[in-house]
């Protein structure tokens, strides 16, 4: 499914409406939060997992607080 999207002011910024048929195929409705992913042949949308966002926030601080064990443990 390819759609054609017009970008439109809103306020001061300007934005993307999407059509119904994509935010019941994202399963998303007003209010969510959606990714856009720079890819090799373009961008991808997505909608946001908040399970998986507050998980990758996580491993992020675990990662940062013992660096230098893991990388002891890497070696």
């Amino acid at each position: 499914m390819v759609l054609e999207l017009k970008l439109r002011k809103i306020g001061n910024s300007v934005g993307v409406v999407l059509p119904k048929q994509a935010l019941a195929h994202l399963k998303l409705a007003e209010g969510d939060t959606i990714s856009l992913t720079e890819t090799p042949d373009g961008f991808r949308l997505s909608a946001t997992n908040p399970e998986f966002t507050k998980s990758m926030a996580v491993f992020e601080d675990l990662t940062r607080r013992y660096r230098n064990t893991l990388r002891e443990l890497a070696k």
